[in-house]
């Protein structure tokens, strides 16, 4: 694992900010993809999460990171799923005191213009959902089949456990803090794309504040879609038994949500 920041002391002037993109086999677009974070208006470090890719993934952000102290790498041995990489990532963040962590994906679907918006509706919430679902916000190059599963999904997810979000799917997302240490990231348990759902229930349910801002959704031009037919069906069982857990909503805020000490602002 290339070498990161330590934990922030009085006077440390590094980033707040870490954002966290799983790889496995995007040697093509991760390149294209870090320059136009790194040199966008936002002071930000990045840690890329690497499962072992064929490609070479892992070894080209190593070059990347001896250069920019900005980038860094966590090697893991294997293709393990995205739950499990977000886990790993994430906890990396919390170790080193990051106070946003920050989800995106490596293959340009998550378009980096959209991270300051989502970063500023982080000041009056504690996570916020890239949402292709609200106003404002789309799909692009996407086949009807794919369009028809992501709405339908989060429909079934609404209907079924009551989580008032439109896009609960959503992998471009920002965390405080705070939310991820409450919620026991350690402790979830979702492997694949349900660790979305997972977290976003779990923050609902805790008591802290969950905010959209639309973002426009473009389907990768190069590589596969990670999606299987068994993380649908993981994701789809795993919602009924959250479905019948209880409370299904919060009393209140939680103490630590900035709902419970500040005024809601907007989000987008």
């Amino acid at each position: 694992m290339t070498a990161g920041p330590e934990l922030p002391d009085d006077g440390d002037d590094r980033p707040a900010t870490l954002v966290v993109i799983p790889t496995y086999e995007e040697r093509e677009t991760l390149p294209q993809l870090l320059p136009l974070l790194l040199d966008g208006p936002t002071s930000i470090d990045v840690l890329v999460v690497d499962d072992n890719s064929p490609d070479g993934t892992g070894e080209w952000a190593d070059t990347v990171a001896a250069e920019d102290e900005r980038v860094n790498v966590l090697h893991r041995p294997g293709k393990q799923g995205l739950g499990t990489a977000y886990r790993a990532g994430l906890g990396w963040g919390l170790e080193r005191g990051y106070e946003l962590l920050v989800e995106m994906d490596a293959d340009l679907s998550h378009d980096p213009i959209h991270l300051p918006a989502l970063l500023a509706a982080a000041e009056h919430a504690d996570l916020v959902l890239g949402s292709r679902y609200v106003p404002g916000g789309g799909t692009a190059n996407w086949p009807w089949h794919r369009r028809a599963l992501s709405a339908g999904g989060n429909i079934y997810v609404r209907t079924l456990t009551g989580l008032p979000v439109h896009d609960a799917t959503s992998g471009y997302r920002v965390f405080r803090r705070a939310v991820l240490e409450e919620i026991g990231l350690a402790e979830l348990t979702s492997e694949g794309y349900s660790f979305q759902l997972e977290t976003v229930l779990a923050s609902h349910r805790a008591g802290f504040r969950v905010r959209e801002v639309p973002i426009r959704f473009v389907e990768r031009t190069v590589g596969a879609s990670k999606i299987s037919r068994r993380i649908v069906v993981e994701a789809m069982a795993r919602v009924v038994a959250w479905s019948l857990e209880r409370p299904r909503h919060p009393d209140g805020a939680h103490p630590r949500s900035v709902g419970a000490t500040a005024p809601q602002g907007p989000v987008a």
